[in-house]
């Protein structure tokens, strides 16, 4: 109970401090006029004065508040490190025995985890946490803070008063003083490469703890998940390693150091560099046997992509055309067959024959040399016309042996509308292609295609009477593919509303190049937000489960359900951070989860050293809770003031004086009939004085 005095003036205190202004004169002249019984009217004039101020006497009924202890658990990937959590959870239920027997304290336990997959560094934010568990308590009532954890925190503030209150942090720190871990890290990569440049990646071996050395340390390079060199590192001294990015797209570049036996944890001893390859402009040869009506589709398809040196060239005189016109009087090019398919056929990534026949042009040997660039790693396309099925067709030549389909020599001449084959359906170059999705396809018809016989590899598209139209097939290395239409361009000019002949030929000729996007048979893997996602792309049936290998060595069992056709997806709740291996069949596929290299593994070492000047400017402490391999808790003291917070074996927290309002007394000084007995007394003494 605790007692105060209030004034609440029956007037404003404008109209109080014009009324005191005569009162005050009044009593002065009183005073100093001499007058017996002055001293009587001041005090009369005072009573009545001090009753229009109206004091009130106030009582209050208070209950003590309780002290709030903040106990933060360190539950980051860092402390599931050896006997850390065992060691962690024996902590915090004795820590929770200690302090439950003090009726004073209430105890706020606050778990905190990694920033999560989505955060930009991901890393062991306890002071974060700290804060937002404190957010609703007045820093007066905060006792102290307790944080276990191993000593590897990222976010602690530059001074004591950053915390936001004045009682002490104490640390209890798992792990050992002794521990020793090797690790590897990625100095500098390039965020993006040009395929088949070289590039370089500089990278350092780190060796923590009283066993660091300089031996040389063994470092295995893979590149999206194939073993591509060994090196050997100096812990402490930074390395560079020269490389060539073998595809466009997303590229994992993980270097390895070899594990030692005596080391903490393995985990870091992996980083990553996730470099985007980029394709210097595509080389293509477009070689158009004479003009038709299609010859600019595929010319200014080609030429719109920003990404494709093209090199055109149509065939307008044949060598046997013989009209008597002097050589000196034409304006021809001549064909450099010579330079382009013996000299600089290897520069180029794809070469297509657009309604090309045997004239003469080119040598037969030449078509030997087409076939063998073919089979060590090129592309072909033959966008076909009536030629085909004659005596000069192409097929007549040494690439029959690569070509997917040889005609009959049977030309349709009828109109039918082209349509995907269940193949078609799932192959990345025709999924989904626009209108394909109606019955019978939203696009306009063609009037002519070529007939063929026995065609292998992959027919995606069908022509009248579900003959082929579309063959896509291999040939040693390269790719090839057989279009048996010259009507394509029938779409680019909008004939009855056209169809979608960018998507297909832009599709058709990146397949040909290899686009790792338009794979038939691929795997991938990706982070979104926390989840990792799997995709299986095939035109084949159920893949089955995907196998994700965590970056900690453990292996899952990912269901793989049906999300479109030739789509497969499964998603796995990611349990930790860093690098996921998933596998399904003989593919494979790499994917990070969270931020590259966090900083939560940077340092795996246990350490008292970055928590002990926080921890002391609060005259907290900081000390090992397990250093002899026993969990040593020490006792909690409750302190009072700044008085000191730590000693041996104990640890303090601070007792607040905080209490809360119950209820309060008012009692006017001047009401009632005690007030009107005090004024009726002021006045009768005035009187009896001058009645004297």
């Amino acid at each position: 109970m605790t007692w105060s005095i209030d004034i609440a003036p029956f007037f404003s205190w404008t109209v109080i401090a014009l009324l005191a202004v005569p009162a005050a004169a009044l009593a002065l002249a009183l005073a100093f006029a001499g007058l017996r019984g002055a001293l009587v009217r001041v005090l009369a004039i005072a009573a009545l004065f001090l009753a229009l101020l109206n004091p009130v006497v106030l009582s209050e009924e208070r209950d003590p508040l309780k002290s709030v202890v903040a106990l933060v658990v360190d539950r980051s990937q860092s402390q599931t490190i050896g006997e850390r959590r065992a060691e962690t959870d024996a902590t915090v239920e004795a820590l929770k025995r200690s302090i439950e027997r003090y009726p004073d304290f209430e105890l706020r336990t606050i778990e905190a985890k990694n920033g999560g997959a989505a955060n930009a560094d991901a890393t062991t934010a306890l002071f974060a946490a700290l804060g937002q568990g404190l957010h609703d308590v007045a820093p007066a009532r905060v006792a102290g803070a307790i944080m276990v954890t191993d000593g590897q925190v990222h976010d602690i503030p530059a001074n004591a008063a950053a915390l936001g209150f004045d009682a002490p942090l104490h640390a209890l720190v798992t792990g050992r003083a002794d521990e020793f871990d090797r690790r590897i890290e990625v100095l500098t990569s390039p965020r993006f490469g040009l395929v088949d440049e070289d590039q370089t990646l500089d990278y350092r071996v780190i060796e923590d703890g009283p066993r660091a050395s300089k031996t040389p340390v063994e470092v295995r390079i893979f590149m999206n998940g194939d073993l591509v060199a060994r090196e050997q590192a100096v812990p402490g001294e930074n390395a560079r390693w020269t490389f060539r990015l073998p595809r466009a797209g997303k590229n994992i570049v993980e270097l390895s150091a070899a594990r030692d036996p005596g080391e903490i944890t393995p985990v870091n001893n992996r980083a990553i560099a996730v470099i985007d390859g980029i394709r210097e402009n595509l080389r293509v040869l477009l070689v158009s046997g004479e003009p038709h009506a299609g010859e600019r589709t595929w010319r200014n398809l080609l030429k719109s992509d920003a990404a494709v040196d093209l090199v055109h060239f149509t065939i307008l005189r044949p060598p046997e055309k013989q009209d008597g016109t002097p050589i000196d009087e034409l304006s021809l090019i001549a064909f450099p067959t010579r330079e382009l398919f013996v000299e600089k056929i290897d520069d180029f990534d794809l070469i297509i024959f657009d309604r090309y026949q045997r004239r003469g042009v080119l040598p037969a040997l030449y078509f030997d040399y087409i076939a063998q660039y073919v089979e060590k790693g090129g592309a072909l396309l033959i966008a076909s016309g009536p030629e085909y099925a004659g005596n000069d067709s192409v097929a007549q030549t040494s690439l029959s042996s690569i070509l997917p389909a040889l005609p009959t020599g049977t030309i349709d001449e009828e109109a039918f509308r082209p349509a995907l084959s269940d193949l078609g359906r799932k192959h990345p170059v025709t999924r989904d292609l626009p209108g394909s999705q109606a019955t019978p396809p939203d696009w306009s018809e063609w009037f002519r295609s070529i007939d063929v016989e026995n065609p292998r590899g992959e027919t995606v598209m069908t022509g009248p009477n579900g003959k082929p139209l579309l063959v896509l097939d291999r040939a040693g290395e390269g790719r090839i593919a057989l279009l048996l239409s010259d009507h394509g361009w029938l779409w680019s000019r909008g004939f009855e509303g056209g169809g979608p002949h960018v998507a297909l030929f832009r599709r058709l000729a990146h397949w040909l190049m290899k686009e790792p996007e338009l794979e038939e048979e691929a795997l991938d893997a990706e982070a979104r937000g926390e989840d990792l996602v799997v995709t299986r792309q095939t035109i084949g049936g159920n893949p089955g489960p995907a196998t994700v290998v965590t970056p900690s060595g453990q292996a899952l069992q990912v269901e793989m359900r049906e999300a479109g056709a030739g789509r497969w997806e499964g998603t796995l709740k990611a349990p930790e951070l860093g690098l996921y291996q998933a596998a399904n069949g003989e593919l494979r596929a790499l994917a990070n989860v969270g931020p590259v290299n966090p900083r939560e593994f940077q340092e795996a070492v246990s350490t008292t050293a970055k928590l002990q000047p926080i921890a002391e400017a609060t005259r907290g402490d900081a000390r090992r809770i397990a250093e002899t391999g026993t969990v040593e808790v020490p006792r909690v003291v409750p302190v009072r003031g700044r008085a000191e917070a730590s000693g041996r074996d104990w640890i303090g927290l601070k007792t607040t004086d905080e209490t809360v309002l119950k209820g309060v007394t008012r009692t006017p000084l001047f009401a009632g009939f005690l007030g009107l007995a005090i004024l009726l007394l002021a006045l009768s003494a005035t009187w009896y004085r001058e009645g004297r």
